[in-house]
């Protein structure tokens, strides 16, 4: 529950990096924060260009090809995104010492969990594949697992039953630790946080680093079609996620730093989006293992705020239909997978004659169904498990 408002001192007038702060909108220490619609747009961007790089060619996307071809990357974006949004909404309710962490673990499940138990329970029919691929050990595990958002801690049933589910469990931890992380000490000055930030960065290139210079899995190129115990733990397990998290905690830091009409947000969001493509361009020269999360945490952070200014970037991203659909991405990323194969293998679309206008008719069907999903389960759930938290 959110604290009372307090009254936020005004900053001292030779205080340079709190005036800053001042002119950025900062409500007060346990208001609601204002919604950032325009990062809400980009998360529908984010999630699309995964659906697209599971289910499309990328030929079809002209110039944007290169974004759909390395999709994957979209996944790391999630990532250090939760570490700012929950610092954006939480950092300073935990430092004020208002932040009650059963509180806060309660109203994070209320969000992840209906929906997750949802998309497992309308994928029982991928248990059949399962228990064919699988040893009935690994199937007996993967079925203990999965339901408890475990499963992404082991290598090889990170995957089992819904495919990007993995993503929940490496979330689920997140939330685990957030009440204890996000009250340690950070830097108040720029240079001290962005130094905190180039560490974070660093750190988060040792492990795809130790796996270029090792090659444990006996692949000198490794790349997306690798498929050994080492490279499924560096993109799957939750540990070499955790400095990408944890940079999106410090950039919320320094995003209230920055005031929200500052043309420097506009640059910085355009070298993110620009930086990004041309990474993702030549992403096939790229070392792939540094792909996931390390090596573009610096992009995206500008892109991160620039679109969290007022801009023209964040004008466009923030465009109602886009935010509509990135309130129901995480929807459409847990539900995506599983309901592609099923539309697709119940011969639906063949069977009434629409599949001439497939794939962009499955591709609406996916958003059609996650917004329905979002609004018919993931809302009503957390309303009433967030109604727990009040007294009676």
């Amino acid at each position: 529950m959110s604290a009372p408002t307090q009254v936020v001192p005004r900053p001292r007038a030779d205080s340079r990096v709190a005036s800053q702060a001042a002119d950025a909108v900062s409500p007060g220490i346990g208001a609601k924060k204002p919604r950032l619609a325009a990062l809400s747009g980009l998360r529908a961007f984010a999630a699309l260009n995964i659906v697209f790089f599971h289910f499309s060619n990328p030929k079809w996307f002209g110039p944007f090809a290169p974004i759909v071809d390395n999709g994957y990357t979209s996944v790391s974006f999630f990532l250090l995104m939760s570490g700012f949004i929950l610092a954006y909404n939480y950092s300073e309710r935990a430092q004020a010492g208002t932040l009650k962490a059963r509180s806060f673990w309660l109203a994070r499940f209320s969000r992840l969990y209906p929906v997750y138990v949802f998309a497992l329970l309308i994928s029982l029919g991928m248990l059949v594949e399962e228990w064919h691929a699988r040893s009935h050990a690994q199937f007996a595990w993967g079925l203990a697992l999965t339901p408890l958002l475990l499963q992404g801690w082991s290598p090889t049933l990170s995957t089992f039953w819904n495919t990007p589910a993995w993503t929940m469990c490496t979330e689920a931890f997140f939330y685990l630790i957030f009440p204890a992380v996000v009250v340690w000490k950070r830097p108040k000055r720029l240079g001290a946080l962005l130094a905190l930030m180039l560490g974070l960065w660093a750190l988060g290139m040792v492990l795809p680093g130790l796996y270029m210079w090792l090659h444990p899995d006996g692949d000198l190129h490794p790349g997306r079609y690798t498929d050994g115990f080492w490279i499924r733990a560096l993109k799957f397990t939750p540990p070499p996620h955790v400095p990408s998290f944890l940079f999106g905690i410090a950039l919320a830091d320094l995003d209230r730093l920055i005031p929200r009409a500052s043309r420097k947000r506009l640059m910085m969001g355009v070298l993110g989006m620009i930086g990004l493509y041309l990474i993702l361009y030549y992403g096939d020269k790229m070392p792939y293992p540094m792909m996931h999360d390390g090596l573009l945490m610096p992009l995206y952070a500008l892109a991160i705020l620039g679109l969290a200014g007022h801009n023209l970037i964040s004008r466009f991203f923030g465009f109602f239909p886009f935010v509509a659909v990135g309130q129901a991405s995480y929807c459409l990323y847990i539900l995506h997978f599983n309901l592609w194969n099923m539309i697709h293998e119940s011969h639906l679309l063949e069977r009434t004659g629409l599949i001439r206008f497939d794939p962009w008719l499955s591709y609406g069907l996916l958003i059609g169904a996650s917004v329905l999903v979002m609004l018919a389960i993931e809302k009503p759930a957390q309303r009433y498990i967030r109604g727990l938290l009040k007294p009676a």
